[in-house]
């Protein structure tokens, strides 16, 4: 982790530390201390099974590429994408090129510009059922939650924004004069900061583009594989919200699961705006809030918030730290810290010729 990163994940500390000093750390320890060690140790259980399942669903979309590779070798990339997208401030997206660069050096006949597809058309079937969840959630909140008309607006715009993303990609698949529209300002951007050697980039970005395309075509044509990983899709998410209810009823919080699935969905929400790494602070004291104003208790919400984000945050950035450095962490910071696809596939490139 680099500088900026680390001053991040320290302010994002501070923000929950503070949260939980307003609270009370007495009350919150005194809450930890009555919660069921086998319920917390079942949430862990659901968590894990839950990688399980992000795993599978790239599998199956792998598999309906031409690139056949086991559970057992995907698994560790899927965590070493989710460690990144933790402690990036990249509205969770900073980890996917890394797992599209880690499945294309796994073979020597993958490229990255099917790897990269697979992982957006992952990226994509996770986003349709959460809009869909954020777009009920949002409705039903205003109900029964005294929301500011600003922070309804907010959460309105970044579900808009969300499914906006979604609809150039998918039309940039199925479009190829969209496509050679959006190769042309690729291009010209190129043009712009690349001065030195830009016709091979270009060619380079050109075959990608393409490449990517027929990917997802053939992804998106899969009508089987797609009703399979849609369902999965659903399936983790139930899974997700499962998991903070198993924290709760941990704590003996008596409260229904739908409203643990509301507050887990807005908070997701905000996890998603790329300002703190992985949300971490703002997340966490959006939780509270809302379980607080739910009827929890503020100790027991907090304490039951910290327990989850320890779940959910912590163990799966420190399980994807631990086996980052198995892959080589260079290429990874550098790959993390791109902000583009071309820049990735310069690096991928780059790479490729040191090997040959």
């Amino acid at each position: 982790m680099d500088r900026k990163t680390i001053l991040l994940l320290g302010i994002s500390i501070l923000i929950l530390a503070i949260m939980l000093w307003f609270v009370g750390i007495d009350q919150v320890l005194d809450a930890l201390k009555i919660a069921n060690p086998l319920i917390i140790a079942l949430a862990i259980a659901t968590q894990v099974f839950t990688y399980f399942l992000y795993t599978l669903r790239w599998q199956i979309l792998n598999k309906i590429a031409d690139m056949d590779v086991s559970i057992k070798k995907l698994l560790p990339m899927v965590l070493v994408s989710l460690a990144v997208n933790n402690i990036t401030p990249s509205g969770r997206g900073g980890g996917e090129p890394v797992r599209a660069y880690l499945l294309s050096q796994a073979d020597e006949n993958y490229h990255f510009e099917d790897s990269f597809a697979t992982v957006v058309a992952d990226r994509a079937l996770d986003t349709f059922p959460f809009v869909v969840l954020a777009a009920v959630t949002i409705a039903s909140m205003t109900l029964f939650f005294d929301f500011d008309l600003w922070l309804i607006v907010v959460m309105v715009l970044a579900v808009i924004a969300i499914v906006a993303v979604l609809i150039i990609i998918i039309y940039m698949c199925i479009n190829p004069s969209f496509g050679k529209r959006v190769d042309g300002w690729i291009i010209g951007l190129v043009r712009r900061f690349y001065k030195k050697n830009s016709e091979s980039l270009e060619n380079q970005i050109h075959e990608a583009i393409f490449g990517f395309q027929e990917t997802m075509k053939m992804l998106i044509s899969n009508k089987k594989g797609l009703v399979y990983t849609l369902t999965l899709s659903f399936i983790i998410w139930i899974f997700e919200i499962f998991r903070v209810y198993l924290v709760f009823l941990a704590f003996g919080a008596n409260v229904n699961i739908i409203v643990i699935g509301e507050v887990f969905i807005v908070a997701c929400l905000v996890g998603m705006i790329p300002l703190l790494p992985g949300g971490l602070g703002a997340v966490d004291g959006l939780m509270i809030i809302f379980y607080s104003a739910a009827g929890i208790s503020t100790s027991v919400s907090a304490a039951a918030t910290v327990i989850e984000r320890l779940i959910s945050f912590w163990m799966t950035t420190i399980i994807g730290m631990v086996i980052m450095p198995y892959y080589g962490s260079s290429v990874l910071d550098k790959i993390s810290s791109s902000s583009s696809n071309e820049e990735i596939e310069e690096i991928v490139s780059e790479e490729q010729n040191e090997n040959e």
